[in-house]
């Protein structure tokens, strides 16, 4: 690696309007489906829906003054393993600081974090201690947003992992903390996998851990894990649609999300529904569409699916590990969890938040991390 491959860029966020008057005159053609009446979400993301946003979007919605926000952090560039990776790096005013990377999933983006990067870098500011401060890290997944599309194949969650420690190395940090939510909260874990000599301990938001056949691991289970399990049970039969296209054949759908905004927001809208605001929702949609990362982002869970784990996995995580488990997410379920993990240190159940809690319910969010690595600093 030449020192050039390794310089680290500022970059601002600057759209060209002939962008966004494409993007305008797209949403004016849009086509919608017709759909069956009295069904409510049960065949998938409604016209009503999808209509709703779609006029927002092109009456209500302003991108620039989005940008504006986000041009507002330090941003840069930098090439990990022949890929471009954007990232979000903003320093506490803390000396002591502890350094957090923070890692987004699908169809979410570093917007998850924004919400939560001034009250990790400046607790004082927010009412908190100032030893709980951090200098925070967040990098778009290669193939998502202003990383820009992959350009050859590769990139699951252990090749992310790997370019993870390598930005960690560059921005000269020593110890620090991981944490991560979806696609991130398998990308985390493995951080500290991999780096463990420099991270102090990992965060995640759920664990993907599920029954491995042996019958004795149900005798362990609560009827809370019961009925998680059911809840897991309903997941993979109503809602994992896009997981199993994504991971097969994710070209398939990329001609739709990437020709038409509609399109993308209705594939998108599956996962983020009417629990999340309409800001929220289309300030994702519209960092997958002007970076034109749409089908390289649904590529990412082919990669994961088609990677022998076997070869990077030899055993149980042993880095500490917090589990935060919102209200009307995943339900991460703990036998099956220490399972995988053996220093599960943290495990915190919240009655709101959904499966955007950093966004949705931000202090919440804040003090379950800023609590877990308390004595990890």
């Amino acid at each position: 690696m030449t020192s050039n491959d390794s310089q680290i860029k500022p970059f601002t966020i600057n759209i060209p309007q002939s962008a966004l008057d494409d993007l305008q005159a797209r949403l004016k053609l849009t086509r919608y489906p017709n759909e069956l009446a009295g069904v409510g979400w049960d065949y998938g993301v409604t016209v009503d829906y999808v209509k709703k946003l779609v006029d927002y979007w092109q009456n209500g919605y302003d991108w620039r003054k989005l940008e504006a926000k986000l041009n507002q952090y330090p941003q840069f560039t930098t090439m990990i393993d022949g890929q471009n990776i954007h990232f979000f790096h903003v320093r506490s005013p803390e000396p002591n600081a502890l350094p957090l990377i923070l890692t987004h999933g699908w169809p979410g983006s570093f917007m998850e974090y924004i919400g939560v990067i001034d009250r990790l870098t400046n607790p004082r500011a927010h009412g908190g201690d100032p030893a709980d401060a951090f200098h925070v890290v967040i990098p778009s997944l290669p193939g998502f947003g202003f990383s820009g599309p992959t350009t050859e194949s590769g990139w699951n969650r252990y090749r992310t992992a790997k370019a993870w420690a390598e930005l960690m190395r560059r921005l000269g940090y020593e110890r620090y903390g991981a944490a991560g939510n979806d696609v991130g909260s398998n990308v985390s874990p493995e951080v500290g996998r991999l780096d463990g000599d420099h991270v102090v301990g990992v965060h995640v938001t759920q664990v993907f851990s599920f029954p491995s056949g042996d019958p004795a691991e149900f005798e362990k289970l609560s009827q809370d894990d019961y009925a998680a399990l059911q809840h897991l049970q309903w997941f993979n039969d109503t809602m994992m649609g896009f997981n199993q296209l994504q991971s097969t054949k994710p070209q398939n759908v990329a001609f739709a999300i990437m020709d038409s905004p509609a399109g993308l927001l209705a594939w998108s809208g599956q996962l983020f529904g009417e629990d999340v605001d309409a800001d929220f929702t289309l300030n994702n949609v519209m960092i997958y569409w002007v970076t034109g990362t749409a089908a390289s982002a649904a590529r990412s869970y082919y990669e994961d699916s088609h990677v022998d784990h076997s070869e990077y996995v030899k055993g149980p995580t042993t880095i500490p590990l917090a589990v935060a488990i919102f209200a009307g997410d995943f339900i991460s379920i703990r036998p099956f969890a220490e399972r995988d993990h053996k220093n599960i240190v943290q495990w915190n159940r919240y009655d709101t938040g959904g499966h955007y809690g950093s966004h949705s319910a931000p202090d919440l969010f804040t003090n379950d991390v800023r609590m877990f690595y308390r004595s990890l600093r």
